[in-house]
């Protein structure tokens, strides 16, 4: 089946997949605690001969309910092809507001499973909660399931070294800049993907032309120059990775009051990519970021940032 992202209320549902499986949350970060819970969907899936889909909401709950969101790991679209790649069949994004606060657990289960969705099964942590006032439980869902014709399946939390494979725990490593234990939550490297727009292009002037990838309201890394990877992700297919060298903060040397950017500068050039997603790996942090006296130490310091990027990525 062609990987397909909907929205909840597109024309398309229902009936686009079927009588999916189907898997409820957040998904901030698709960590390893998601990763377990998805591979259980995908195999429970696969058992009944039906197609994998997350539903995922946006904006963050938290952002409606009040008590304010958490700074988010990811861009929706990011989160969507990092569920893509855990498996996942398709995408439902739920858009989140005071309206669908406000449902029971029985309307959520009605609504969304039942009517949109037409599921068969519903697989959910053992923590699992919905509805209003987060009332509904794994328990609740399994009596609405035996009504509206799917079965309720419960996915144990998942522990990573006695520490909680939590997106708290990964925007707090991330913080921090331990790319290390973030990568140990994740189970891959750290990466961030975002919109390629325009710049006022100060690094072709320097000799070192830049992608300056747009995160929205998502969690940047600590301020500072990163070796990495980067790929274009284009109608749900990943590129190749590419190997680049990135800047994350104010550009004080050029810009001292502006807003912190992702700079992107592919090693062996390349297309155009304003108005695509690329996606930047962190392989490693290379420096802080500083202000340089004038444009050429700028330039110079960026063609030992290269020099570094290359050694430190094989190429």
């Amino acid at each position: 089946m062609t990987f397909r992202r909907l929205d909840l209320d597109d024309p398309a549902l229902p009936g686009a997949f079927g009588r999916p499986a189907v898997t409820v949350g957040v998904f901030d970060g698709v960590h390893l605690g998601h990763a377990a819970l998805l591979g259980r969907l995908v195999a429970s899936a696969r058992a009944g001969g039906v197609a994998p889909v997350v539903v995922t909401f946006w904006p963050h709950p938290r952002a409606v309910l009040g008590g304010g969101a958490p700074p988010l790991i990811c861009t929706l679209a990011h989160r969507v092809a990092l569920l893509r790649r855990q498996g996942a069949a398709g995408v439902v994004v739920l858009p989140f507001d005071a309206e669908v606060a406000a449902w029971s657990p029985e309307d959520f289960a009605r609504r969304v499973l039942h009517d949109r969705l037409g599921a068969s099964r519903v697989v959910v942590g053992a923590d699992h909660r919905f509805g209003r006032g987060r009332q509904g439980d794994v328990a609740l869902l399994g009596r609405l399931g035996e009504r509206l014709g799917f079965v309720a399946e419960p996915v144990p939390l998942l522990e990573t070294g006695g520490l909680k494979a939590s997106s708290t725990a990964v925007r707090d490593a991330l913080g921090r800049g331990d790319l290390a234990l973030a990568a140990r939550l994740l189970g891959r490297p750290a990466s961030v993907l975002g919109r390629v727009v325009r710049g006022d292009q100060r690094g072709r002037a320097l000799g070192f032309p830049t992608a300056n990838v747009d995160l929205g309201a998502a969690l940047r890394p600590p301020r500072g120059v990163y070796a990495v990877r980067a790929r274009l992700v284009v109608d749900h297919e990943d590129g190749p990775w590419l190997p680049a060298v990135a800047n994350v903060g104010r550009r004080p040397t050029v810009a001292a009051d502006g807003q912190d950017l992702v700079e992107v500068h592919l090693l062996e050039g390349g297309r155009d990519l304003y108005g695509l997603d690329l996606e930047v790996e962190l392989v490693v942090r290379l420096r802080d970021e500083r202000r340089f006296d004038g444009l050429d130490a700028l330039r110079d310091q960026i063609g030992r940032d290269v020099a570094r990027a290359r050694e430190a990525l094989g190429v």
